[in-house]
């Protein structure tokens, strides 16, 4: 196998200090950065002597840098660097392009290397701490994106926790989507905007109060979380306890 030459490093969901171990040390040791937008600025600190590239995107604004044009630079930075990171959001994995631009490299017979980081979905879970799975109740999550590359508007309930990423702008018309696919109204539904930042936000619904989130979330990178997965932990609420891997209790003595 030929020399690694690009490393996919998923920064994490916000702060710097949310990228993997592994994602820093290959961050550090770059000398071409092609960065996202939602990636923390306080990166550049790790490898200030580093060329950095601006790659971000900005859901359809026409200010975003196309994808053709990141597989190009891509492509371009391998060729005259031995250590390109491309660094993106969350993880880049998940709705991260990350195929569009492996297939680039592979294309062009360019080794890389993809290190995951913490995509949103789990800082939201840990910043409301409210766990996206469930003992009984909440066995399975989906992500999705409420945006289409069509620009459609989807809600989807095929899952007992649903997580729709990019919704900031459609709250109001997601609710009513999330009705139409079957959601109870008093279903509960979690919104919290910008997470893993010092400035996100919080906010609890249920599918029939969505649209009042819209006010507070507006225009920020927001997910929305439908289900178990958006129920508070209350003291008063202890889960059952069905423990299959547990020894069986011992049999009364005569």
């Amino acid at each position: 196998m030929s020399e690694v030459r690009v490393v996919f490093v998923g920064a994490g969901p916000g702060s710097a200090d949310l990228i993997t171990l592994r994602g820093l040390q290959r961050l550090r040791q770059a000398e071409i950065v092609l960065a996202d937008a939602l990636t923390d600025p306080a990166l550049r600190q790790e490898a200030p002597d580093a060329e950095w590239i601006d790659v971000g995107k900005r859901g359809f604004s026409a200010e975003s840098t196309g994808q053709a044009r990141i597989n190009l630079l891509l492509v371009e930075s391998a060729r005259r660097s031995a250590r390109v990171v491309r660094l993106k959001g969350g993880d880049p994995s998940l709705f991260g392009r990350l195929e569009e631009e492996l297939h680039a490299l592979g294309q062009a017979g360019i080794a890389s290397e993809v290190v995951p980081g913490i995509t949103s979905a789990l800082a939201a879970a840990a910043a409301t701490q409210q766990p996206l799975t469930r003992r009984g109740i909440g066995r399975s999550v989906a992500f999705s994106t409420a945006m289409t590359r069509t620009g459609d508007l989807e809600a989807r309930r095929s899952a007992d926790t649903e997580v729709f990423y990019m919704a900031g702008r459609q709250l109001p018309s997601l609710a009513e989507r999330l009705a139409e696919v079957g959601w109870p109204q008093d279903t509960p539904v979690g919104v919290i905007s910008r997470a893993g930042w010092p400035d996100e936000r919080s906010s609890r619904h249920t599918v029939a109060t969505l649209a009042e989130a819209d006010a507070l979330h507006h225009g920020r990178p927001t997910l929305v979380t439908v289900g178990a997965g958006a129920r508070p932990v209350r003291p008063d609420d202890a889960p059952e306890a069905h423990d299959t891997d547990q020894a069986p209790a011992p049999a009364p003595t005569a």
